[in-house]
């Protein structure tokens, strides 16, 4: 069974084994208006927690997500591509950005759990 984390950047990760899915977060999205473009990493690209992942645009600003932890990005999200808005429509579902091989798993006791990050949200 998967474990989910959240960032105090809006990120959330979704951890099954050494893999984890990324996002951002439904209140992320809410804030950000409509996306428009999503630039995704390269599978195989490495990231360091905090590193700049990725790049969301929408009808207000560009913003970075960053990496909520360290690995290597074994899969992207291919939809984004032709479809953005997905990540509006399911942030914390089928909008998921990446897919990353864990390379530090202690990097995730930082993180919040869903009760952490709602009472960060409120």
């Amino acid at each position: 069974m998967s474990k989910i984390y959240f960032t105090d950047e809006h990120e959330w990760l979704s951890v099954d084994g050494d893999v984890a899915t990324v996002g951002i977060t439904n209140h992320a999205q809410e804030q950000l208006g409509d996306l428009v473009f999503v630039e995704l990493p390269d599978v195989g690209t490495t990231l360091e927690q905090g590193d700049d992942g990725i790049v969301v645009e929408s009808v207000k600003a560009a913003s970075d997500v960053y990496a909520p932890a360290s690995g290597e990005v074994v899969e992207v999200n291919g939809k984004l591509d032709e479809e953005p808005a997905l990540v509006n429509a399911a942030a914390e579902g089928d909008g998921w950005l990446y897919k990353m091989k864990l390379s530090n798993a202690d990097e995730l006791e930082e993180l919040m759990d869903a009760a952490g990050y709602k009472e960060l949200i409120s």
